[in-house]
């Protein structure tokens, strides 16, 4: 088997590219799935993507969140993430931020914490599985 990004890692749509005016919880993404053949695929490491289209007006926070149940959720710890959580303003139109996780929570979500807006700000949030148990990953 070739070593290729397409067979190491899953992406997941956690905040949905939107017109955003006001905070919001992001999707849950478990980092345990259930491969085809009834494997289950746990993803060691994570990545928060988040890409920013134009933003007009406003503080748009980013956080990582993490939960054990997918019920209770608290930010992930400072020493679990490497780079730094974004805050979107007007003047970060198309960027693009990418933030590790390195903990041990199976569930992740993005959430934003708007302040300040009018119009608001298109951008969304992805997070990015790697490093499986299982490869090649299933693509069902």
């Amino acid at each position: 088997m070739r070593r290729s990004v397409y067979t190491h890692v899953r992406a997941r749509v956690s905040l949905a590219i939107a017109l955003r005016t006001a905070t919001a919880n992001g999707t849950s993404v478990d980092r345990k799935l259930s491969g085809a053949s009834g494997t289950n695929e746990w993803f060691q490491s994570a990545a928060l993507i988040v890409h920013a289209g134009t933003i007009t007006d406003g503080t748009h926070a980013i956080t990582l969140q993490v939960s054990d149940d997918n019920s209770s959720w608290s930010n992930a710890p400072a020493a679990d993430l490497q780079g730094s959580l974004p805050s979107i303003l007007a003047a970060d139109d198309d960027k693009l931020y990418e933030v590790g996780y390195i903990g041990d929570a199976r569930y992740l979500r993005a959430v934003t914490t708007v302040s300040g807006t009018t119009t608001g700000g298109i951008y969304g949030a992805t997070i990015l599985l790697g490093f499986p148990n299982v490869l090649p990953i299933s693509r069902t």
